[in-house]
């Protein structure tokens, strides 16, 4: 029988173990931390009950996947153990003067907030998120593939090669302009350049399409619902061993890597045909998420997080770096390797969606910030400072903190080189090829060897394709 290991258990790497399951292959997987996830995890870190996210945490790809709908379709994901929860309101960007852009799922009642830019955001955003789920079957593929929807491509690629600066000035409203640059802002990259806005594009057409919806009990419950699918294959896990040496998997016969190229390379040390071992090393890392947890005590109104605009009380996500000038500027700043005073700020509440998170008048606040890659500071008072700044009061109401600096969140998952949790900077080179150039980007050079983290197409974010993706490209090897 054909025998396979999968070195990692983020969701790309539970996804590479199941398609290879479900191919009468059989599958173990070896994960070097205590507990399986990578990225989707959750835990208590401050109040027994109180659940944080430890990385991930709001999910609009994971809707969006074809793979996971695949699963969802055979298996029945809320079967094992998976539920998806929406909170009232997706996302919410405040500015200082106490407004705010704010994304609704329903792109309509978006629109009628944004006022005179909602005819423009209907005309920008409408058809990409009725036709979203069409479109992520391009998107989420390598670059180099034939299109199974090349209009729709054509058309999502012609707002995506805009930086996302410019791609904001087709709105007229310092709400509406602010709204699109923090959703671009995930990209951990500066805003000015060709390609910026593709990931702001996307993430905005899947927030109409599907919301950023949050996983009921914690983003652990995701990676516990791949597991048990996995284990329903025969598929096998061990934790707490970590893989350092090519003897402890050379004798499996399909061999898959969710770890970062330069870890890959170490480990398949001089197996690689040179120009791959090159391309692999040269692999470039973006800038850092600086984690902070917290554990706030609610208001006798029921308010948590004293928010000066009233829709930021009601949204799961929220953005914090001001205008889309203030956030393209802060990003520039990490990227060349300084650290904002004011640096983009994401939060959740993901509570608002899922208050089995929450332990009575206590809830978690998950947050953080974009700082320079492997930035060795402590920039736990700039978090609170920034949030402040549109929740004053936020501090009084803390009981708990929880701090995963960028050092820590490397030693947390070492995928995270310098504290990049995007697996890899969003160069417009890295966008277009990741971790290279090459018509399969899954192999490795080194006979059945596959990567299949999310340094590999599509890139971050929980929707298994870069390991559905590797281990199609591994079967297909195999004939």
């Amino acid at each position: 029988m054909t025998t396979a290991v999968v070195v990692g258990s983020g969701p790309n790497g539970l996804a590479a173990a199941i398609e290879l399951a479900r191919a009468g292959i059989d599958v173990h997987v070896i994960e070097g931390a205590d507990k399986i996830g990578g990225g989707t995890r959750s835990s208590e870190y401050i109040v027994d009950g109180l659940v944080h996210d430890d990385c991930s945490a709001f999910h609009p790809t994971a809707l969006a996947s074809p793979y996971f709908k695949e699963l969802d379709r055979e298996f029945g994901l809320a079967e094992h153990g998976l539920t998806w929860r929406w909170p009232e309101i997706d996302l919410v960007h405040p500015l200082d003067d106490g407004t705010a852009g704010v994304l609704w799922r329903d792109i309509n009642r978006t629109a009628e907030g944004l006022g005179v830019d909602g005819k423009r955001w209907l005309d920008v955003f409408g058809y990409l998120a009725e036709n979203f789920d069409e479109l992520v079957q391009d998107v989420f593929q390598p670059i180099v593939h034939v299109p199974k929807h090349p209009l729709m491509l054509a058309r999502f690629g012609t707002g995506a090669l805009l930086p996302a600066t410019g791609f904001a000035r087709m709105f007229k409203t310092p709400q509406a302009r602010a709204l699109f640059g923090g959703v671009a802002a995930h990209m951990f990259g500066t805003l000015t350049l060709p390609l910026s806005s593709a990931v702001g594009s996307m993430l905005t057409a899947g927030a109409h399409a599907h919301g950023w919806p949050v996983a009921q009990g914690g983003s652990g419950s995701i990676a516990a619902a791949l597991a048990s699918i996995l284990r329903s294959l025969g598929g096998t896990i061990e934790t707490g061993n970590w893989v350092t040496n090519y003897s402890q998997i050379a004798d499996y016969d399909i061999v898959m890597l969710d770890i970062a190229p330069d870890a890959a390379g170490r480990l398949l040390d001089g197996r690689q045909p040179d120009r791959i071992a090159r391309a692999y090393r040269k692999f470039r890392y973006g800038t850092a998420a600086y984690k902070v947890d917290y554990a706030v005590r609610g208001d006798s109104d029921g308010s948590v997080v004293p928010w000066t605009n009233p829709h930021a009380r009601k949204a799961g996500t929220l953005h914090l770096s001001g205008t889309i000038s203030e956030t393209a500027a802060v990003e520039r700043q990490t990227v060349r390797g300084q650290m904002p005073d004011k640096p983009f700020i994401l939060l959740g509440q993901q509570f608002l969606a899922d208050p089995s998170r929450s332990v009575g008048d206590i809830h978690p606040v998950w947050a953080y910030a974009h700082v320079p890659h492997g930035y060795p500071g402590d920039a736990t008072d700039v978090v609170t400072r920034q949030i402040e700044r549109f929740a004053p009061g936020f501090r009084e109401r803390i009981v708990g903190v929880h701090v995963r600096n960028v050092p820590q969140m490397q030693e947390y998952n070492p995928n995270y080189v310098g504290g990049d949790i995007s697996a890899g900077a969003n160069t417009a080179r890295q966008i277009i090829a990741r971790p290279r150039f090459g018509l399969d980007p899954y192999a490795t050079g080194a006979p059945g060897v596959y990567l299949c983290s999310s340094a590999t197409p599509p890139g971050g974010g929980v929707h298994g394709m870069g390991g559905f993706n590797a281990a199609r490209a591994a079967l297909k090897a195999r004939g």
